[in-house]
């Protein structure tokens, strides 16, 4: 399979492949499983308070790759001396308002305002999942380099953004943060910020490679061919992140869940280490909260890195990581 550019149909991007995308046919049997279903969708007990040391920062990983995963998405990598904070969302809920919405299991594990200095920061997609409003609002400020997907720009503009510091990417594009390529790659998966404009900004995957190592960033999607292809073609890597949560079989074709994301580590050639994200912060699906990692921790021959959140860990060739955080 090739990885082409994202293609439009009038003012909508396509997916890769053929995509169904859930819609409000599956509202009857969703609000019936709500109700019925008995399981534990936000933490019946308090969690954290987790913590993050920022004095750790002032010295470099010597390894040259450290990772601090803030909860669900949000991580601050440091890689080959350059330092990149990925889909930041610190706001109080994963909604377009403050009063409702999923709301976060626990608090930030490190205040905004004592974050290192960064050499970019990395939007994904337009998701309040994934863009927290707040957050980006509290970062305009920054002296740092935007890089996101197509359409994704005039948000952050609107949030405060300078416009000169963001990079739009198409699938297939790079751009240079410092020391790093970044590379966006196509996932299955949407966008929008409402009911009324899905598909209009780009949603991507993407690769963060430095001088001595290489990430890939798996953002949200479904399974599809084209992550072999990716592993080929730009791995191997030594820290695959993949989502493992917001999983069901009802949107199967834009959440991957753990045994997709198990499936999609083999094809893109099973190298270096895999991080699941996308997970043990919100409250975004049907299954119980730690279902998704109870359900990775139990398949057998993965090489695991799963930390803490707010713990910045080094990542080295083969050391697993395996916090269970989530079942004290």
């Amino acid at each position: 399979m090739t990885i082409e550019r994202a293609v439009r149909a009038g003012k909508q991007y396509r997916n890769p492949v053929p995509t169904q995308v859930a819609s409000w046919t599956i509202l009857p049997r969703y609000l019936w499983r709500i109700l019925t279903e008995r399981v534990e969708r936000t933490p019946r007990r308090a969690l954290g308070p987790f913590s993050t040391d920022a004095a750790i920062y002032r010295k470099p990983p010597a390894s040259g790759l450290r990772l601090t995963w803030m909860g669900h998405s949000s991580t601050l990598v440091e890689i080959d001396g350059a330092r990149l904070l990925i889909d930041p969302v610190w706001d109080e809920r994963a909604a377009p308002v403050a009063w409702a919405g999923p709301k976060r299991f626990f608090a930030a594990p490190l205040p905004l305002d004592r974050l290192p200095p960064l050499d970019a920061i990395l939007i994904s997609h337009d998701h309040y999942d994934h863009l927290g409003a707040a957050t980006i609002a509290r970062l305009a400020a920054l002296d740092t380099r935007w890089v996101t997907t197509r359409g994704v720009g005039p948000i952050l503009t609107r949030l405060g953004v300078p416009a000169a510091r963001i990079t739009q990417l198409d699938w297939t594009e790079s751009a240079q943060a410092g020391p790093l390529t970044l590379t966006a790659l196509p996932t299955r998966h949407f966008s929008g910020r409402s009911l009324f404009n899905r598909f209009q900004t780009l949603w991507a995957s993407f690769v963060i490679a430095g001088p001595a190592h290489r990430i890939f960033y798996g953002a949200d999607s479904g399974e599809w061919d084209g992550f072999a292809e990716i592993g080929r073609t730009h791995g191997p890597f030594d820290l695959t992140m993949l989502e493992i949560g917001a999983f069901d079989p009802m949107w199967a074709d834009i959440h991957m869940g753990p045994d997709g994301a198990a499936r999609t580590f083999a094809a893109m050639g099973a190298a270096g280490l895999l991080m699941p994200v996308h997970w043990g912060l919100f409250d975004l699906a049907l299954h119980g909260w730690r279902d998704p990692i109870e359900r990775l921790f139990s398949l057998e021959g993965l090489p695991l890195w799963s930390p803490e959140p707010g713990l910045p860990a080094e990542v080295h060739p083969g050391v697993q990581l395996r916090s269970q955080w989530w079942n004290r």
